[in-house]
């Protein structure tokens, strides 16, 4: 994101794991939404193009995603979550992605995205939320994010740098976070090695 130093196209912008109902959501017309958040299926990647494309000023975000569908290495089936409508019409966007820290695997948050329409109402959270607990429940342990220093810290994120974890380029401390899913475990220290979408 601009605002943090990081080119555009860097990952930034938490039950049943297949749904989590998110009751108190208020869309920007004031009207109350229930979204059901979901892994994404086959059937969702138009729309979900649709929302990267809706919410970023470039088409970059969408491409990133395309090419981490592709990758086997950075793609992990049931982390790429929506958030929809009761409709079923999805929203709201949140992915996880492998990533290596000095080696050790650990996950990257990024992109996460909302129609125009929907946001300030909970579809990105629940997205978001949806994703964190998937990722726990798979046995995973670390997960980073670059982004807003007001945003994250609601999921649990706090400064990487307490982790001993850095960027591989200049950041500002407080955008680049880090969550640990399971604290009773070790977490990896060093530089982050993103996916080669995101061409960092």
């Amino acid at each position: 994101m601009n605002d943090t130093g990081a080119p555009d196209h860097v990952p930034g912008t938490d039950l049943d794991v297949a749904h989590l109902r998110h009751p108190h959501s208020t869309t920007a017309n004031g009207t109350m939404t229930t979204w059901i958040a979901r892994p994404e299926t086959a059937d969702d990647v138009p729309a979900v193009r649709d929302i990267l494309l809706a919410a970023f000023p470039t088409p970059a975000e969408a491409g990133i995603v395309d090419a981490l569908r592709a990758d086997p290495d950075a793609w992990i089936d049931g982390l790429s979550m929506v958030a929809a409508a009761p409709d079923g019409a999805p929203a709201g966007y949140a992915l996880l992605t492998r990533c290596h820290i000095d080696g050790q695997p650990a996950l990257t948050l990024g992109p996460c995205a909302v129609l125009p329409s929907a946001q300030r109402g909970g579809a990105g959270s629940a997205a978001i939320r949806a994703a964190l607990a998937a990722a726990r429940a798979a046995g995973e342990n670390l997960v980073t994010v670059l982004g807003h220093a007001t945003y994250y810290p609601r999921f649990g994120f706090t400064p990487a740098s307490g982790f001993g974890i850095r960027a591989p380029f200049e950041v500002p401390d407080e955008a680049m976070m880090a969550l640990a899913l399971d604290d009773t475990r070790p977490v990896p220290a060093g530089t982050i090695r993103y996916p080669a979408a995101f061409g960092v």
